[in-house]
């Protein structure tokens, strides 16, 4: 009788953890490695603030991937408790991706980061040079050559992840540095996210997009109520957003309800793609004054 093992020998499995600085385009290169958007992504930074699973399926290999939030220098509690997600997910892998902007550098937030590497070289690490499509050529060969004598890189990848390029060549990397292991989630599955975290997300990423910049920083969202009606053919959500300001649930709601509209509608259109099936969505603003200072209220909503 052959041992258990024998059944995934020569399989590849493994937890890799996608970091970097505020911004650099982790959340998009994570959509764009596993095929589907799982992960909500902005323009603006900190969109990121939880660990999130992402797995790719290869035909000699399962890549399970852990989005962090953005590690930079901070005093605020808020952000702190997110750059400590961010490292706590350096220490529990298997491998790190660590993703850098080419076009607009991070160096403070960069000089963080190589300082933790350096001081633990358990694991492999790999760089994405991200957003090659907004840098020429000759600015890349210097950037690359600046990289390789900060950190003892298992290897450098130019890529752009909204473009998709050289995504696949530095999948086939990563593969290729995972210790063989069984796979540890079905094939059909590309997120262990529960349904509630998704659809949160999605409304929080539509109030990151459409509304002032000091909203997103100040924004929560928490899903009340998912219920499926079969006979009908539709999903009710009902959801709260939470701010810290009166002047912010404001600026939400907008002139007539104008904003919050906006928003909801917005969230529609990706849940139904998502779900299948149209919903029905009802949004609340709550304010929860400092809410982001308040570990109680942090812990309550998620953080």
């Amino acid at each position: 009788m052959s041992d258990a093992t024998d059944t995934y020998q020569g399989f590849k499995s493994g937890f890799i953890a996608i970091t970097g600085a505020p911004n650099v385009g982790k959340s998009t290169l994570l959509n764009t490695m596993i095929g589907q958007k799982i992960s909500i992504t902005s323009e603006k930074p900190q969109t990121t603030r939880n660990r999130i699973a992402g797995i790719a399926h290869r035909e000699g290999a399962q890549l399970i991937f852990l989005d962090t939030p953005g590690i930079h220098l901070t005093n605020k509690t808020f952000n702190q408790k997110m750059v400590d997600v961010a490292f706590s997910a350096i220490d529990d892998v298997d491998l790190l991706l660590l993703v850098a902007d080419a076009a607009r550098p991070d160096k403070k937030s960069e000089k963080i980061i190589l300082e933790r590497l350096q001081q633990n070289r358990k694991r492999p690490v790999l760089l994405a040079l991200n957003k090659i499509d907004r840098v020429s050529k000759p600015e890349l060969l210097p950037l690359i050559d600046k990289w390789q004598k900060s950190y003892p890189f298992e290897a450098i990848y130019p890529v752009s992840a909204l473009e998709g390029t050289q995504v696949k060549d530095m999948l086939a990397a990563l593969e290729g540095l995972l210790p063989e292991g069984p796979p540890y989630y079905p094939p059909d599955m590309i997120t262990d996210l529960r349904e509630e975290f998704i659809l949160s997300e999605i409304i929080r990423e539509k109030a990151f997009q459409l509304t002032e910049e000091e909203i997103p920083f100040s924004t929560a969202v928490a899903i009340d109520m998912i219920e499926e009606d079969a006979e009908i053919n539709l999903v009710y959500v009902y959801a709260k957003i939470h701010v810290e300001r009166d002047s912010q649930k404001k600026i939400l709601i907008g002139k007539n309800g104008s904003k919050i509209r906006e928003i909801g509608k917005a969230a529609r259109i990706e849940m139904k793609r998502l779900m299948g099936m149209p919903v029905y969505l009802k949004l609340f603003i709550r304010v929860e004054k400092n809410w982001s200072r308040d570990a109680r209220a942090m812990r309550r909503l998620g953080y």
